[in-house]
């Protein structure tokens, strides 16, 4: 019986698999381009109507290259405030070392403010839709609370522990009152806005004031705890004397 001709070898073929796997490496600039674009739209409408390839399409970049970067919108406005955070930081602060902390965090914040002018339309449409987005609300919320942990760190006023955790949400909220006053002040000088930051940092200091107060009171309880713990003894000791 005749053999069978052996097929033909083929050349091995590239998986498509392997080939998609070795993509081209983000070009430089591609994270801010899509943080620009989105805050761009934002200053048009809210961030309920923004879509992803909407947001691609105002970047000039792919939806996979956008998914690379950030998994959703609520991402990019997270990548902002680092970045904001980040050039408060670096900016030379040495020159308000004589100052109270007051009057640093003044500072600091009013150097927040300027970094974010560009943005000014689309902060005032985030503002606008947290009040009526209960799950948006709570991530800028804790966006903001977690930026001014750095705020009041670059002021030189300690934002450790439980204390500085409630120190930093409370500033918080106090700065998003006076960025609501700064989306509608005009003034080039910001008169408006300065006065809101002065008067919130007012009620801020007497709060912290408060909580200051009230972390003193468990340590001053567990010392008379610790006083009261020991008197049975001496008058178990004192009883056995007078026997």
């Amino acid at each position: 019986m005749a053999r069978r001709p052996a097929r033909p070898t083929r050349p091995a073929r590239r998986s498509s698999r392997a080939s998609s796997s070795a993509r081209p490496s983000a070009p430089a600039g591609e994270r801010e381009k899509i943080i620009a674009a989105l805050f761009a739209l934002l200053a048009d409408k809210p961030i309920e109507q923004i879509g992803l390839a909407e947001i691609a399409r105002q970047a000039g970049v792919s939806l996979v290259q956008l998914r690379g970067s950030f998994p959703s919108p609520l991402a990019i406005v997270a990548a902002h405030f680092k970045d904001t955070d980040s050039a408060v930081l670096s900016a030379d602060l040495s020159d308000m070392e004589e100052e109270s902390p007051r009057e640093r965090l003044f500072d600091v914040l009013m150097r927040r403010l300027e970094i974010l002018a560009p943005d000014r339309q689309a902060i005032r449409s985030l503002l606008r839709s947290a009040r009526r987005n209960v799950p948006l609300a709570l991530a800028l919320s804790a966006l903001t609370a977690r930026s001014q942990k750095w705020m009041l760190a670059a002021a030189g006023i300690n934002a450790s522990g439980p204390r500085g955790a409630i120190r930093a949400q409370g500033l918080g909220v106090l700065f998003g009152s006076v960025l609501r006053t700064w989306t509608r002040d005009d003034d080039p000088g910001l008169a408006r806005t300065m006065a809101a930051l002065d008067r919130a940092l007012g009620r801020g200091q007497r709060l912290s004031g408060f909580l200051d107060d009230l972390c003193f009171i468990p340590s001053r309880l567990c010392r008379l705890r610790s006083r009261w713990r020991h008197r049975p003894d001496d008058l178990e000791d004192e009883e056995s004397v007078a026997a």
